[in-house]
């Protein structure tokens, strides 16, 4: 499950920054792409659309890096 979790992290975080996918990973940092509070909120929505689960926004924003992103959320899914 974390592992399609990232998946589509990186997926939409390609979107958002126009970034190749090949360009990241779970080590990424959220702080390395400059990110906005709407930017966090289009990955929360779209993480929640894609697994049909809540994902809380300021819990989500406080992930330092994609794996870490992915591990909350892949959590979040087991409950």
């Amino acid at each position: 499950m974390r592992e399609d979790v990232l998946k589509k992290i990186i997926e939409k975080a390609s979107k958002i920054w126009n970034v190749a996918e090949a360009e990241l990973s779970e080590e990424t940092a959220f702080a390395s792409l400059n990110p906005k509070s709407v930017h966090y909120s289009q990955m929360t929505t779209y993480l929640e659309d894609e697994f049909d689960a809540e994902v809380p926004y300021l819990n989500f924003k406080r992930c330092k890096t994609f794996g870490e992103a992915a591990d909350y959320v892949a959590e979040l899914l087991d409950e």
